[in-house]
């Protein structure tokens, strides 16, 4: 039994095999025209004939083409064949078609895997349909209406490249958009950029999945893109794809001081000047100063706005300080810092002043008038609260006998709040009658200023004066002074 069963199993075998065999082989054509699909007046039809035809047998090819298996490119044939432009052919001996329609017995029918074994070419027109990036080849043999399939072919159209650059003016730091979005028939899109001297700063490729790239530039100048796309054949796009942008110049800034080192600058205006700062590829609109204590405090600020770009500021207060200015030109482009946008410097305080007071003064006992004139100098121990005043003079008497010129001279210790002063002090006068004695004052003073500038200043004060030692009695020796002084 195992062996009836075995021979079996072997002619089974052998019997597929051959039915394999068979169906793939191609089958001989000798002949054309028998089994006509259409039917034709005339052995050669011409190229219209065969367009109204096609259109005439529509239902029969529809019919064919799903029974071939290409039931997707019935309408595209029949749209692109009535507009076709035939062209004259020949299939050589040995020629294959993959499929021919025909009729049989009134019916559509396929013939698949057909070899040409005629005697000589066939003679056919050839047309194409064209169906997304492929190509299909069709032919109806000139003795007969039948429509043949020989091949398909795919077509890889060209790349066309685009490329855009947004914006296409920035300043240093600012984001570039790169955006080949716009490109066609493109596997990728490499795009390289060239700075002003044509060296290559950057490549990026891109797809359609990610068309655009962001970068950024730290240099300024003007930068070239050029862009290439392939398409799937890696083939490179012909037509020009490039664009270009400019990085801003930032403009450079320079500040200058109306005095360096400032020294007895307070109450006095000091002129900061960024008139120098230039922008090489556009124009300075703002300049901006900042002043800073020595803590690195800003303790004041000021934008200018219009040309000349200077701040004028009035010091009231001794210090040291640092002025820093920042120029912005019309694109937005800020200068970068650096010694020649910021200055340090030491503002002083004047401490020594010449001084000269007058005025009338009143002797004691009858109280005499009496005009003084006196001068000396003065000194600031702390500026602004605590100074030194040393001064001397004379006291002219308004009548005579007994009453004569005196000598007096002090050395005061004031205290200052704002434009009020309080003294106090040791003096020495002479006598102012003959009957009388020099000698040591306790001298106290009160002012008020009228005027302070950097030059100088202006007080109105009252003075008295009184005796020290029993040998001057209070009565016979006190003065009152009330007088102007001025500082300078």
């Amino acid at each position: 039994m195992r062996g009836k069963r075995l021979v079996l199993f072997l002619v089974i075998a052998v019997l597929v095999l051959l039915s394999a065999t068979t169906f793939a082989q191609t089958n001989k054509l000798k002949r054309i025209g028998a089994y006509t699909l259409v039917r034709i007046r005339g052995n050669v039809p011409t190229q219209e004939v065969m367009k109204t035809l096609v259109d005439r047998y529509a239902g029969d090819i529809k019919m064919g083409f799903d029974m071939a298996g290409q039931p997707d490119l019935y309408l595209p044939f029949m749209d692109q064949v009535k507009a076709a432009s035939f062209r004259d052919a020949q299939v050589p001996v040995g020629g294959v078609f993959q499929w021919m329609l025909f009729r049989s017995q009134g019916k559509v029918k396929v013939a698949r895997n057909l070899e040409w074994a005629g005697t000589k070419p066939l003679d056919v027109f050839e047309f194409d349909v064209k169906q997304g990036t492929k190509t299909y080849h069709y032919i109806i043999p000139k003795p007969c209406g039948n429509i043949a399939f020989i091949d398909v072919t795919e077509e890889i159209p060209e790349s066309v490249c685009s490329l855009t650059v947004t914006p296409d003016k920035v300043n240093i730091g600012d984001p570039v958009t790169v955006d080949v979005s716009g490109a066609r028939n493109a596997k990728s899109v490499t795009v390289e950029i060239y700075d002003a001297k044509g060296a290559k700063v950057a490549t990026q490729t891109l797809t359609s999945a990610q068309p655009r790239w962001q970068t950024k530039f730290d240099a300024p100048g003007e930068y070239s893109f050029k862009a290439v796309a392939l398409n799937m054949a890696d083939k490179p796009s012909a037509n020009p794809c490039t664009a270009k942008a400019y990085v801003n110049f930032p403009p450079a800034c320079k500040l200058l001081s109306s005095c360096l080192p400032c020294n007895d600058y307070v109450g006095r205006t000091i002129t900061f000047d960024a008139s120098g700062s230039t922008d090489p590829d556009g124009e300075i609109i703002k300049a901006v100063f900042n002043l800073t204590d020595a803590s690195g405090q800003v303790s004041d600020s000021y934008t200018a706005t219009q040309k000349p770009f200077v701040w004028e500021r009035l010091f009231t207060k001794a210090g040291t300080y640092t002025i820093s200015v920042t120029v912005y030109d019309n694109a937005g482009a800020v200068s970068a810092g650096g010694d020649a946008c910021k200055l340090t410097f030491e503002v002083t305080q004047k401490k020594f002043f010449w001084l000269v007071e007058a005025g009338p003064a009143l002797a004691h006992g009858t109280y005499t008038t009496y005009f003084f004139l006196r001068g000396g100098f003065f000194y600031w121990l702390a500026p602004d609260q605590f100074s030194l005043v040393v001064r001397a003079g004379g006291a002219v008497p308004s009548r005579g006998d007994p009453w004569k010129f005196f000598f007096l001279a002090d050395v005061m210790g004031e205290y200052h709040a704002g434009p009020v002063w309080l003294g106090a002090g040791l003096g020495y006068s002479t006598k102012d009658q003959e009957v009388r004695k020099s000698g040591l004052d306790i001298v106290g003073d009160a002012g008020v200023d009228v005027f302070n500038t950097r030059s100088g200043r202006g007080s109105v004060f009252f003075e008295f004066r009184s005796p020290i030692g029993s040998e001057r009695s209070f009565d016979d020796h006190h003065k009152f002074l009330l007088g102007f002084r001025m500082l300078f």
